[in-house]
């Protein structure tokens, strides 16, 4: 399994680049093969896909991308070449916004998603998903497992958390955030 490759690519086509390492070139699926320059150095993630008569590379830039992907291929009905479009849109923040307000007409417009595969990317990964690291909500997972164990849902306690005071002792944090609950 591989983590990363970290090389120049030396060839664009439309769905792959080739990248090369070591005088290796590493044929890489990829979403977005034109945001690549020829001849300049990359560093990409890589999703290596083993079936019994084929064994591709899929890579991205980021690992936020490369985690969206493999978070999608998990889902029942999508493969590595249906999840690849999806993360072509490149702001992943988009489809997983879509994802968790359930929004089947957005994912509807990937090729071959259709309404009973978008409806299974909904109902497989609403929740799990996190946003890109500088959009990323700073929860206090203390608070969070607290109120939990009152009873509140995981969902319903994060969408109160950016309005308590971080500052405060968690003590006053919880009280806080039971009153937001309870309104």
């Amino acid at each position: 399994m591989y983590g990363y490759i970290k090389g120049k690519v030396t060839e664009i086509e439309s769905n792959y680049i080739i990248l090369e390492n070591n005088d290796i070139g590493y044929l890489v699926f990829n979403a977005n093969p034109y945001s690549f320059s020829i001849n300049e150095e990359y560093k990409i993630y890589i999703y290596q896909n083993v079936k019994e008569d084929e064994l591709s590379l899929y890579g991205f830039k980021s690992k936020e991308e490369k985690e969206l992907f493999l978070k999608l291929i998990d889902v029942k009905g999508l493969g590595p070449k249906m999840a690849l479009p999806i993360i072509a849109t490149n702001n992943i923040n988009d489809v997983v916004e879509a994802i968790e307000k359930s929004d089947v007409n957005y994912l509807k417009k990937f090729p071959k998603i259709g309404d009973k595969v978008a409806r299974q990317i909904i109902l497989d990964l609403k929740g799990k998903l996190i946003v890109n690291e500088n959009d990323k909500i700073d929860y206090n997972e203390e608070l969070i497992e607290a109120l939990e164990a009152l009873g509140y849902k995981k969902q319903d306690v994060k969408k109160i958390i950016p309005n308590v005071n971080k500052e405060e002792k968690i003590e006053n944090q919880i009280k806080e955030a039971l009153k937001l609950l309870l309104k």
